[in-house]
């Protein structure tokens, strides 16, 4: 039952995607450059977040293993939404785009926290 409903849910989300970007190679260049772009984004947002916090210690490992549980987080449900028969590679740019992205806003918002 659950398993239809997914895949019910992949096909009328997904479907319209795919075939877009099989339209033509210039489709397919655009989902790629917009998530290589997301990708990199997002790791140098997490990354300056991550530096933002200064020397490790007792206070900012629990902040960090928040981050990485949030990003662990947000693979899971990744993989549990996205299809992994059609585009899978595009949808793995997508998914890792998702959690650095989890990752950096959850330092992001510790940060702004600590700061105020």
């Amino acid at each position: 039952m659950i398993t239809k409903f997914m895949s019910d849910l992949q096909n009328a989300i997904f479907s319209p995607l795919k075939s877009w970007a099989e339209e033509s190679t210039g489709n397919w260049n655009i989902l790629v450059g917009i998530g290589f772009l997301l990708v990199m984004g997002s790791v140098i947002f997490a990354y300056v977040f991550f530096k933002k916090f200064g020397q490790q210690d007792e206070r900012t490992n629990k902040i960090f293993l928040k981050s990485g549980s949030y990003m662990l987080l947000a693979i899971i449900l990744c993989d549990m939404i996205l299809p992994k028969d059609d585009m899978w590679t595009i949808f793995f740019l997508y998914k890792y785009t998702l959690a650095f992205l989890a990752g950096g806003i959850y330092l992001a918002v510790q940060y702004k926290k600590d700061i105020s």
